[in-house]
């Protein structure tokens, strides 16, 4: 049986994993698509400004190199996505000014838009054999630590930090938080096109590790609070991610349905 460290550890080292891995989806499909136009822009914005809160406070609290090298590569992770969608909208030769303006552009060209989409079970099928790998590397990775007390997630504070860390975890979890508000609303437009699953998939499965590490390592009401923010951050995003994934996955069935209506 493990104890509630290690049990904390081996969360920790999934939800790294899951994050480590969790913006190469939606790399790649904006690569693919030669478009970014699946993402709100507001939405990397403001993830940008809460994982450089994150890289900021990991600094402040004087946490592991490891955790400041994993925020500063969800940062560059978020600058990347910015620049495709910039270098897209500018090879498509768009304005400075289209660039600035709302997200009322077509996503994809009717030459670039896809015309079948993969069957909603067949991405269950692969989301749930990738979650299985993610899986198994964090406890690899858990194993093959020799020190369970120095794996322990080191992202979470035991003590009581300085009120400038808290600051910064707070606008950290509202940041993540308001994040979700744009893309779901763009997605009403968008139909969700341009947009990876995997993107939510892996960010839901990362926030839920993370948030079951916290609780696993104590429920000791004084760690509790000193958590808050870092725990709010996690859990409250999922709800809304969740959301996202609902409104992709009503989206795709319809735009079967209608494939199929048009091939009988």
């Amino acid at each position: 049986m493990l104890s509630g460290d290690s049990l904390s550890s081996v969360l920790g080292w999934i939800s790294i994993a899951c994050w480590i891995i969790v913006y190469s989806p939606q790399i790649y499909e904006n690569y693919s698509l030669q478009s970014g136009e699946g993402l709100s822009l507001l939405f990397v914005f403001v993830w940008l400004a809460g994982d450089l809160c994150n890289l900021l406070g990991a600094v402040l609290a004087g946490l592991l190199p490891t955790v400041i090298i994993l925020a500063l590569y969800y940062s560059l992770c978020d600058v990347i996505l910015l620049c495709q969608i910039y270098y897209y909208r500018w090879k498509r030769g768009r304005s400075a000014l289209a660039c600035d303006a709302e997200e009322q552009t077509p996503l994809l060209s009717e030459n670039n838009r896809p015309a079948q989409h993969e069957p909603a079970k067949l991405l269950v099928i692969r989301y749930t054999s990738a979650l299985l790998f993610v899986i198994a590397v964090g406890v690899s990775a858990w194993w093959l630590s020799n020190d369970v007390q120095e794996t322990s997630v080191p992202e979470i504070p035991e003590n009581e930090t300085p009120w400038s860390v808290q600051i910064l975890g707070w606008t950290s979890a509202v940041l993540y938080l308001g994040a979700r508000i744009p893309q779901i609303l763009k997605n009403f437009k968008t139909r969700c096109e341009g947009l990876s699953p995997a993107l939510f998939f892996f960010a839901i499965f990362g926030n839920v590790t993370y948030s079951l590490s916290i609780c696993a390592k104590s429920t000791d009401r004084q760690y509790m609070i000193t958590n808050a923010s870092w725990l709010a951050g996690s859990a409250l995003t999922v709800f809304l991610d969740v959301f996202v994934l609902c409104q992709f996955f009503y989206y795709r069935s319809q735009d079967l349905r209608v494939e199929e209506s048009a091939e009988s």
